[in-house]
Formats: structure tokens, C-alpha cells, sequence
């Protein structure tokens, strides 16, 4: 149910009697957000402002904590995600929230249907340049299927052995919307941009030696690329990429509507 239907479902309940108004001023306060213990407020409408609900940020926050989070979500929405989970918090959340599933790779634990099928046109790419890349891009990679969006991966195609990259130019030809995944110097987005005939997003990983001063040097090469049509998100930021390239892909899904 909407937030729409259930303010309205309220209403009705409050005009026929069936609950007071203390009882309704109390549900209000819900609809908008949710306090959980002393500690965090769950903000129920973002589903409806932004078209994706609320994600938890896992890291630095106690397992207890994540659990009850998690266990009011799940009460609004179908897919209740966590993101920065280690394997030793996973194991605590286990014992504390039933039916909780784990991607270790991308550090994510959630809960979700029996069956995640896309819910919106067209695909998102993503790219990394070496395996050492891969915690960033499966972080993508998992949020976009979680979002109910089709996913393409193509793991280790950097730029110090460019005929692997060459040699998979269907994935991008297929692609709607490109995430580039690269440490070290960061060249691989430039090259993928262009290649291709949709945005690419950037993002740059803490991973290189010394002087890419955990992500930095990346970063720069990134926002200073000098192919049209990149867009750079934060240094190890997966997800945020995987909700822009979401974005771009439900825009355009209403404005074929129109």
C-alpha cells in the first residue's frame, strides 16, 4: 500500500469512527518516519519522493542496531538492504534477523523476494578494470539487481591489457547506462566513454600504490577526463553509482510515457 492509500485509508478510519483521533495523530507521525529506539529515524517516505527506499549504512553501526533497523523496515518494504557488511557482522545479523541473505563479495546483506526480477527497461553495465576493484562493483552490481534493474558484468578489462576490453564491445553496444569501476590512475571510464552511445558513470577505488593516495589520484584523472559523458561519483562508492544509473534509467522510462 502507498503512502497515499494508507493517509487515506487513515482518514477514513478516523470519519467512520473506527479510530480516534489520539490514535490517528499517533499513526501520523509514522508516515513520514519511523524512530527505532533512541538511535535512528527511519525516513518511510523515500520510496515515494525518490522512487527507491531507504538503504542502511552498515558500517559503524552495531549489529544490534542494523537488526532493529532492519526488522522495522521490513515491515514497508520488500527489499530491506544494508550495505558495508563485513563476514563477522553478517554472522552476528544471522542469528538476529530470519531469512536475512548475504552477498559477500559486494559486502550487502538484504532482505528480498524469493525472486528479484527487473522491474524497469534497459541495462546497466558495469565494468571494473582489475579483480582487486571487484568489492566496489559487485557493491553496484548487487544494488541495481536489488533495485529491480537487469545487471551486465564484465570483471578485469583495465587498460594495462586493452584487447580484453576490445574483444567485449558487446557489452557496451547492449548497454543503457555504463558504471566504470577503476583504481590505480583511473584511465579505464575515459576509454569505456569513448566507446559508447550512453552515459558512463566513474567510480574511483582506494585501490594503488602510494601516489593514488587512497582513490585520490583516480578521482582526479576522472573528473578531468576529457571524453564527453562521464559522470564521477566518490571514491569506493558502488552504491551511489548503481542509484544514479537507476535513476537515469527511470527518467527515461517516464518520458517515454509521455
Amino acid at each position: 500500500m502507498t503512502q497515499a492509500n494508507n493517509l487515506q485509508s487513515l482518514l477514513e478510519s478516523v470519519a467512520t469512527g473506527e479510530v480516534n483521533p489520539t490514535v490517528a495523530l499517533e499513526k501520523l507521525k509514522h508516515l513520514g518516519y519511523e524512530n527505532v529506539g533512541d538511535f535512528a529515524r527511519i525516513d518511510s517516505d523515500r520510496t515515494r519522493r525518490t522512487g527507491f527506499p531507504e538503504v542502511i549504512w552498515g558500517q559503524d553501526k552495531t549489529p544490534d542496531q542494523i537488526a532493529q533497523i532492519i526488522e522495522a523496515m521490513r515491515l514497508r518494504n520488500p527489499v530491506v538492504m544494508a550495505t558495508r557488511i563485513e563476514s563477522s557482522v553478517y554472522a552476528q545479523l544471522e542469528t538476529l534477523v530470519t531469512g536475512l541473505q548475504y552477498y559477500p563479495a559486494a559486502r550487502i546483506c538484504a532482505l528480498t523476494p524469493e525472486v528479484v526480477a527487473p522491474q524497469y527497461p534497459g541495462i546497466i553495465s558495469i565494468l571494473s578494470a582489475g579483480t582487486a576493484d571487484l568489492p566496489v562493483a559487485e557493491e553496484a552490481a548487487v544494488t541495481a539487481t536489488l533495485c529491480g534493474f537487469q545487471v551486465q558484468r564484465l570483471w578485469d578489462v583495465g587498460v594495462a591489457g586493452i584487447h580484453r576490453l576490445l574483444n567485449n564491445r558487446h557489452v557496451i553496444d547492449s548497454a543503457s547506462v555504463l558504471i566504470v569501476v577503476a583504481g590505480m590512475e583511473g584511465a579505464l571510464p575515459s576509454v569505456v566513454a569513448g566507446l559508447a552511445d550512453c552515459p558512463v558513470i566513474a567510480v574511483p577505488t582506494s585501490i594503488g600504490y602510494g601516489a593514488s593516495f587512497g582513490g585520490l589520484a583516480p578521482l582526479l584523472t576522472m573528473l578531468n577526463s576529457c571524453a564527453a559523458g562521464v559522470g564521477v561519483v566518490n571514491i569506493d562508492n558502488g552504491f551511489g553509482a548503481a542509484i544514479l544509473a537507476g535513476q537515469i534509467l527511470r527518467t527515461a522510462a517516464k518520458l517515454n510515457k509521455l
